[in-house]
């Protein structure tokens, strides 16, 4: 270890000054130029991991460069506390989840101190905390009075034995996670969020994203799933109903020779009743409750199905057609119901060949004949229509616009737009979440908690054991309550909200986390509004990042922000991988539970090694920042993490990596170390174009400073940008500070220049470092309050060489001169200097020897 690189005091030094300071405490400040930047917040599970040094690196190295930049920048700290880990470890632990939760914050805020990151902390959000989850609550009631809140009936994974809901997580095999009890489909009423009022908003907006990931808007416009089309009634034999079902293909409509229903449609039982069919579509309909719906659409899964006796009439054909109940069509899908095409859709063609349904072609490729007893498989492409009335010959576009002109003169169906999009499911029969503030009265009904009873606090007396439903239906305390209306009696909603609530804007409260007349300062917000670079997994890709758009676009409708989207830049970051290893007797085994030799330290066995994947604590692939804070300090650990990869491609660990980043730093102190006596004096400036023997060094720091720049603020390429600093370093680390007396200033200046610039370009890398040498340089004030260093082009873009002069193998000058400078060309300019012209006065040339781009020697007679 170099003698001057005590990391553990000085990283414990600088955070202390940082924090005495309030170096990264925000205010609005309306002359400057504002940037939010803000990294996803974490769940608190009990220590910080990896993944979370790496995504929590890229935005402080953005931070602390942006400061540097001029930017008044917002970048504050939070914690996404509500969720069911902390009720599964109450029981585990025996505590309470407030209690489990709070220590863990408690631990990680200091983990995160002492990782260097610049936080406000003065911000800091405690999604569990009453004061932020009184808000939550504010705005459930102000979108339930816009109507974008309300309550139905809607199925749900349940277990009998525990007598409660199963996220889908907790659904393995179709068994519940604790008991092994089989998990069946259950009604329960619940709250939604009605997110499809924004469908198109939400799916339009993505073409203004242009700093989002092409992947992301991808996902999310699939996950919108707009389609254009038409909602046809198909008239029930001997019935007053029709079923409706949605279509982008009505050019295939003469082609529907049966109707399939979702086991969950309402009319899936009810037209098998009194009939023979009765009895097999009860059992068909039961069976599917116990069936994951994932599996159930999956490709192969087998299709299968039964018939509900019943029949509808094709309105375009007016033939009578069978209505049938299978596994592959779900309730989300459309209406529900649907018009099978066994002739033009693979999946309908394989379910009538497997009932021995009726197949009847609607449309063919161009120029190519097909008939229908002698389909192979369904033709599911663009054609030309047959079997089709006064349709057949047209083009299947053409088609589609006739034939839904023809349902709407009939009056048999429309033009639709439907998004696969569904409305967003909020109600979570759980105790540790935001309860949702919502009274039933048998007089009143449904009965908004009043604005001023808020917050409803969360009781902390409760018994959590899993079973039985929400703890909050056993606290009689909390459950009754007077009605806000008529003052009887009444009850209090049990069910509390989905946890990505708290998380769907969490970032506008950052921006005035103290606010009393509401969740947000609207002056504050719209200050600091929207996020000007958020960074995050791209796990969260639909659900949060789509919920975080509703949210932002449904506070804007409350006339509270002024944005339309909540991140301008989005930057998805790879994960952290590792090799995983596996002993034959100890299974999965830690890092440091294997030897160099490959083996098992438990048993001494070989340990097979396996492929490199992300870091799990169930394969056990992890490496403790903790004990890379104790082994090497954080700056090493945030510069390996930022040079191993690019920000959005995957990291693979590297313990030589996290070495070769440890003894780069040290050489940087050995660098400072061994001149610090010539930074103590004072150097004067030499104007660029009067440099000759420090001119390379001087032009690499400023080419150096110009790819920096770049890479930090264009692209996120830390990894190049850390790769021109220590070609830097090798610069400084090769340049000869001795040389001619009236060199010296030059040699010092060009010196003492690339150094400071070193620290300068470092710093937003291994802050405590830097903070330290920039001191050790007797530099005044932080680091952070210099300006970052700019370039000259005209210096960075100059192809020169430096051309060494001797006269009888002495040097006795130097040229700058242009890079394809010719042997003539050095020739002529030798011996035009005056520095050289003065030293060949009396003498004879014998001969000039030129060595391309390096020397020129000048060879005399003598005087």
């Amino acid at each position: 270890m170099a003698r001057g690189y005590d990391f553990k005091a000085i990283e414990a030094k600088w955070q202390r000054a940082w924090e005495e300071s309030g170096a990264f405490a925000a205010t609005e400040e309306p002359e400057r130029r504002k940037f939010y930047l803000l990294e996803m917040y974490p769940y608190p599970s009990g220590r910080i991991h990896m993944g979370h040094v790496r995504n929590y690196a890229i935005g402080d190295v953005l931070a602390r460069f942006l400061r540097m930049r001029g930017y008044n920048v917002l970048h504050p700290m939070g914690w996404d506390s509500f969720g069911l880990p902390a009720e599964n470890a109450a029981i585990e632990h025996r505590t309470h989840p407030a209690k489990w939760t709070n220590d863990n914050i408690a631990y990680m805020r200091i983990q995160l101190k002492r990782m260097g990151f610049s936080y406000d902390w003065r911000r800091e959000i405690t999604c569990s905390d009453p004061s932020y989850y009184r808000w939550g609550q504010w705005l459930f009631l102000k979108l339930y009075e816009k109507g974008l809140v309300y309550k139905k009936s809607t199925a749900v994974n349940w277990c009998e034995m525990c007598r409660t809901v199963l996220a889908n997580e907790q659904v393995e095999g179709g068994l519940c996670w604790r008991d092994g009890t089989p998990v069946v489909q259950k009604e329960l009423p619940g709250w939604f969020f009605r997110i499809t009022a924004y469908a198109e908003e939400l799916l339009s907006g993505l073409d203004n994203l242009a700093g989002w990931p092409e992947p992301v808007k991808v996902m999310q416009r699939n996950w919108i799933g707009k389609s254009v089309g038409a909602e046809v009634r198909f008239p029930l034999v001997d019935r007053q109903e029709a079923l409706t079902i949605f279509t982008t293909r009505q050019d295939t409509l003469f082609g529907a020779t049966f109707m399939v229903l979702a086991p969950e449609h309402p009319h899936a039982l009810a037209l098998a009743q009194g009939t023979a069919q009765e009895q097999q579509v009860r059992g068909f309909i039961a069976r599917m409750k116990l069936e994951d719906r994932i599996k159930r659409v999956a490709a192969d899964t087998a299709k299968e199905g039964v018939f509900t006796g019943a029949y509808a009439i094709n309105p375009l054909t007016r033939r009578r057609i069978p209505v049938w109940i299978s596994n592959f069509v779900l309730p989300e899908y459309g209406t529900g119901a649907i018009m099978a095409v066994p002739s033009n859709d693979q999946r309908d063609f394989e379910f009538a060949k497997k009932y021995g349904l009726p197949i009847r072609l609607a449309v063919k490729p161009v120029g190519t004949d097909l008939d229908e007893r002698d389909l192979q498989q369904a033709y599911e492409g663009e054609g030309v229509l047959v079997n089709s009335s006064l349709f057949t010959g047209m083009d299947s576009q053409q088609a589609r616009e006739a034939i839904v002109d023809f349902l709407e003169r009939e009056g048999i169906g429309k033009r639709t737009v439907h998004y696969r999009l569904r409305d967003w499911g909020i109600s979570r029969q759980r105790y540790w979440g935001n309860p949702i503030p919502m009274i039933y009265c048998e007089g009143c009904g449904t009965v908004p908690v009043p604005y001023q009873d808020l917050p409803v606090i969360l009781p902390h007396d409760v018994q959590i054991t899993m079973k039985g439903g929400s703890p909050l239906q056993k606290v009689p305390g909390y459950v009754d309550v007077p009605c806000p209306r008529c003052g009887g009696p009444a009850r209090r909603e049990t069910d509390t909200m989905d946890t990505f609530v708290d998380s769907s804007w969490y970032f506008l409260r950052f921006t005035s986390p103290g606010a009393e007349d509401g969740p947000v300062a609207p002056a504050r917000v719209n200050y600091w509004m929207p996020v000007d670079q958020y960074i995050g997994g791209i796990e969260h890709a639909v659900l949060h990042l789509l919920y975080a758009r509703f949210f932002t676009k449904a506070v804007r409708d409350l006339s509270l922000i002024a944005v339309d989207e909540p991140f301008s830049r989005l930057l998805t970051q790879g994960m952290v991988c590792k090799e995983t290893y596996r002993c034959a007797e100890h299974g999965f085994r830690l890092p440091e539970e294997v030897d160099a030799e490959r083996c098992c330290r438990a048993c001494g066995r070989s340990v097979q090694v396996g492929r490199i994947e992300k870091m799990s604590k169930s394969k056990k692939n992890v490496v403790d920042p903790e004990d890379l804070l104790s082994q090497y300090g954080a700056d090493t650990a945030r510069l390996f993490c930022l040079f191993a990869a690019p920000p959005e491609r995957d990291l693979e660990w590297s313990d030589q990596g996290v070495e070769g980043s440890f003894r780069f730093l040290c050489r940087i102190v050995r660098i400072i170390e061994d001149q610090e006596a010539l930074f103590k004096e004072p150097i004067s400036s030499v104007p660029f174009q009067r440099l000759i023997v420090g001119r390379a060094l001087y032009r690499r720091a400023q080419q150096t400073i110009k790819r920096v720049t770049e890479d930090i603020e264009d692209e996120f390429h830390f990894n190049t940008a850390i790769s021109a600093l220590m070609e830097l370093t090798n610069e400084i680390g090769r340049f000869e500070l001795k040389g001619a007396e009236d060199e010296v200033d030059e040699r010092r200046f060009a010196y003492s220049y690339a150094v400071e610039t070193l620290l300068l370009l470092l710093s937003p890398f291994a802050p405590h470092l830097c903070e330290e040498l920039w001191e050790r340089l007797g530099r005044s004030g932080s680091i952070f309050q210099a300006p970052w260093p700019g370039y000259d082009p005209a210096v960075v873009a100059a192809e020169e060489i430096v051309v060494v002069i001797q006269i009888d193998g002495k040097v006795r000058s130097r040229l700058v001169m242009a890079a394809d400078a010719d042997e003539t060309a050095m020739r002529e300019a030798a011996l035009a200097d005056e520095r050289v012209r003065g030293w060949l006065q009396e003498r004879s040339i014998r001969k000039v020897v030129v060595i391309p781009k390096k020397l020129v020697n000048i060879v005399t007679g003598g005087i």
